[in-house]
């Protein structure tokens, strides 16, 4: 919430709650072909993948997709689409180039 009142996004813009609505197979491919990769939409600071033993596992784009689909903890967020441009996680430097992008 607080990211959100920081980039004071216009009612252009589409909130999607991935807990009440998950993330389509179609819509993780559009993330995908913007980001340019599913380790990028990937978080690895989900409880899961620590629980899951997944830091010691070699996974592929394959799995990294797998698993954002399997359960929504494990995307980075926020992810905001403007244009073409992806800003994905919650780091100051994204969110600052979000703000700037966006106003």
């Amino acid at each position: 919430m607080r990211i959100l009142k920081e980039l004071n996004l216009s009612s252009d813009f589409i909130l999607q709650d991935i807990k009440e609505h998950p993330l389509t197979a179609n819509q993780l491919k559009e993330l995908h072909n913007i980001s340019g990769s599913y380790e990028a939409l990937f978080s690895k600071r989900a409880k899961l993948y620590k629980e899951m033993g997944l830091k010691n596992a070699n996974l592929q784009e394959r799995d990294f997709k797998h698993y954002i689909l399997e359960h929504y903890t494990f995307l980075k967020r926020p992810v905001i689409v403007f244009d073409d441009l992806i800003f994905i996680g919650n780091s100051k430097k994204v969110i600052d180039e979000a703000k700037h992008c966006i106003t």
